[in-house]
């Protein structure tokens, strides 16, 4: 039997200060970032937070999804993406703050997975 296809997720906090020049840097980077796989699964603008572990406040929280480690790594090592990063994240982002990582069956285009692993609510007891 195959080994089931997984891809690498990780989830940032950031305390962003420029909301459009943070919109300009996520458009510089979308290329580069499909470039090596990658891609955004979640992503909130965050009004209020009860508790944190970080030492800046939280404004926005998101997911990013790679096939792998090597992917993602070789994503923030990108000349593309570091320049874009240099011109538009740095004066836009004030703190950031790596929450975790984990590995997870790959999500199809149409939100299931290779060995439907995961489904509309991977989390039991929320609304059965």
């Amino acid at each position: 039997m195959a080994a089931e296809a997984t891809e690498l997720v990780t989830l940032w906090g950031l305390h962003v200060t420029d909301p459009a020049e943070y919109d300009r840097y996520r458009a510089a980077m979308m290329p580069i970032l499909a470039r090596f796989g990658g891609s955004f699964g979640y992503d909130f603008v965050i009004a209020a937070v009860k508790k944190t572990e970080a030492p800046h406040p939280i404004t926005r929280v998101f997911t990013m999804c790679f096939p792998d480690e090597g992917s993602s790594v070789a994503f923030f090592a990108d000349a593309g993406y570091r320049e874009a990063r240099a011109r538009h994240f740095e004066g836009a982002v004030r703190g950031v703050t790596r929450i975790g990582a984990f590995e997870r069956p790959k999500v199809l285009a149409d939100g299931a997975t290779g060995s439907n692993a995961l489904d509309a609510n991977p989390v039991r007891g929320l609304d059965d």
